[in-house]
């Protein structure tokens, strides 16, 4: 169960950056604020129940590499962030780095 805790904790932790983008637009500052504040606190308190049962570095990087991850596919996707070989080279890393961490437990 701790691994879906901190597999969710990485989702969640992509929609606090989201929620401060749509904060840039005056028309929903609030909103987004909102929104960040939201997924971040559920993000911490999934963090803190997967960290019951998994190491505290194995817990943080697989949290941080998901939020980078999805956060870097959000913005390319729908923010129109510039993408490039390299940069989904840099993300694949990020993801291989999760995964060999997950393997290794």
């Amino acid at each position: 169960m701790s691994w879906t805790y901190l597999v969710l904790a990485g989702l969640f932790e992509i929609g606090w950056p989201v929620g401060l983008k749509m904060a840039q637009e005056p028309s929903s500052r609030v909103t987004g604020v909102a929104v960040a504040v939201v997924f971040m606190a559920t993000s911490g308190i999934l963090l803190w129940l997967a960290q019951r049962q998994i190491p505290i570095g194995t817990a943080y990087a697989v949290w941080t590499g998901i939020g980078a991850a999805g956060t870097f596919l959000v913005g390319v996707f729908f923010y129109d962030d510039p993408a490039s070989i390299a940069r989904y080279l840099g993300v694949a890393l990020i993801v291989s780095g999760v995964v060999i961490l997950q393997l290794a437990h």
